[in-house]
């Protein structure tokens, strides 16, 4: 999967943004069997709405198409919008460290 937002850091850099609030976080597509999108690098204090926002539109417009199941899958969409994405920090960081 395609990270975005590291690019230029080292990996000191990047662990000393995580232990300031930074994360690593996907907006899973949830109208297709793909598992996630592309991964974002939040930095400390950064929107996250601002990524979530893309996919969300992205489900909605999907969602128009499944007429029966549309509302759980919009409604699953807003959920991860709501909470700001599925967390991955420590698995990425296990996955750069090797």
């Amino acid at each position: 999967m395609k990270t975005e937002n590291i690019d230029g850091l080292t990996l000191f850099e990047i662990n000393l943004l995580i232990q300031q609030g930074g994360r690593f976080v996907t907006f899973p597509n949830t109208m297709t069997k793909q598992k996630s999108s592309t991964i974002y690098f939040l930095r400390p204090g950064e929107k996250v709405f601002k990524y979530a926002l893309k996919h969300f539109i992205k489900n909605l417009v999907q969602g128009w198409k499944s007429i029966p199941l549309r509302p759980f899958h919009v409604s699953k969409s807003l959920f991860y919008l709501a909470i700001g994405g599925r967390d991955h920090t420590y698995s990425i960081l296990a996955d750069i460290k090797k």
